[in-house]
């Protein structure tokens, strides 16, 4: 009995040492962590059966985080409406799409006063300041901050031929960090034009700075359209905007017209032009609308602001996540008639009545 009793009770201990070591294994299998959901967010890192995998970096502008401050720096070279309009209209965009100045965005404005080594000083600022994006009004400030930067998101404004300028190889498929909207200006409208106010125009005046690389495109389709329409061209340059008013009189005697297009030099001092034209009775057509208001006697142009527009509503794109692969470069919307009266009239110009009936603005 003693012996059987002895059996029992050595089998009853193996059986709860066996039980408990049992339990303690499904413990321990609770204690191994796993995640039905693993983290996908750029740069997280997982762990999944005990293998640790990195999520490879996203490459795309997010919007902005709840609480976050987008910074846009904006880089213009010179000051006159038209660029000011440009400026003006992008911050419209923005603040349309919900990016309030002072609330959710903050602009770097800057001005490089019509010098390069300024423009250049500026697009180094931006790039050490580390802004998010960069709005670049002309071509010679777009040129100085492509070569600042090629990480930072880049919206250009007001440039006549981004690709000549260097800062797209194919509009359609920007491949860097840079895409806008490019304000190139029909030149057979203009020169239309000039031809519909001065009926008997053989020569034109051209007044631009040679400096400017959307200045001498411009000048240089200007040209080949003219010689087809059996007119002949006189072209008269400045480099910086003291230089506009002697250009504009070195045109005294030698011109029946003057047309000034897009060129910032000669626009922010066309005032210059404007005394030149009117003194000596010699009609001033312009290539924008900002023009015609300051004394250009007309001009077929887009509306700057509406330019501008343009460009924020890329930006916000960006802000948003679109890759700027996928945004091509836009082109100027919507050409207008303006018509200046008291210049016409100061310049010795009749406006035939269509052109009157047709003018969107009249100043």
């Amino acid at each position: 009995m003693r012996a059987t009793r002895w059996v029992l009770i050595t089998l009853a201990v193996v059986l709860a040492v066996t039980a408990f070591a049992l339990i303690g294994a499904g413990c321990g299998a609770s204690n191994t962590t796993t995640s039905s959901t693993p983290s996908t967010a750029p740069g997280s890192t997982e762990t999944t059966a005990g293998t640790e995998t990195t999520a490879p970096a996203s490459t795309e502008t997010t919007a902005p985080v709840t609480g976050k401050t987008i910074t846009i720096g904006v880089t213009q070279i010179v000051s006159h409406p038209a660029l000011d309009a440009t400026v003006e209209g992008f911050k419209e965009a923005l603040t349309e799409a919900g990016y309030v100045e002072g609330q959710n965005v903050k602009y770097e404005l800057e001005n490089a006063q019509g010098e390069m080594s300024n423009a250049s000083a500026i697009a180094q600022k931006f790039v050490g300041d580390k802004v998010d994006m960069i709005l670049s009004v002309a071509t010679p400030t777009s040129q100085a901050v492509v070569k600042a930067t090629s990480t930072i998101p880049v919206v250009f404004a007001a440039v006549t031929d981004p690709v000549a300028a260097g800062l797209v190889t194919d509009p359609n498929a920007p491949s860097a960090n840079v895409t806008g909207v490019s304000d190139m200006l029909p030149v057979q409208p203009h020169l239309d034009l000039i031809k519909a106010l001065v009926p008997n125009v053989k020569t034109v005046g051209l007044l631009y700075n040679a400096g400017e690389t959307n200045s001498v495109t411009l000048v240089n389709k200007e040209k080949e359209a003219a010689q087809a329409m059996g007119l002949k061209v006189v072209e008269a340059t400045a480099s910086d905007s003291s230089g506009v008013l002697a250009a504009a009189q070195s045109l005294i005697g030698r011109v029946d017209a003057i047309s000034v297009l897009t060129d910032n030099t000669v626009v922010s001092a066309l005032e210059s032009v404007v005394k030149v034209c009117n003194e000596n009775k010699i009609p001033l057509i312009a290539g924008d609308i900002d023009s015609v208001k300051r004394g250009a006697v007309a001009a077929y142009a887009f509306d700057y602001k509406d330019h501008g527009k343009q460009a924020g509503k890329i930006a916000v794109q960006i802000l948003q996540g679109t890759p700027i692969s996928k945004i091509p470069v836009q082109y100027a919307e919507n050409l207008q008639l303006a018509v200046n009266l008291p210049a016409a009239q100061a310049m010795g110009v009749t406006i035939p009545d269509d052109l009157k009936a047709k003018a969107n603005q009249t100043f």
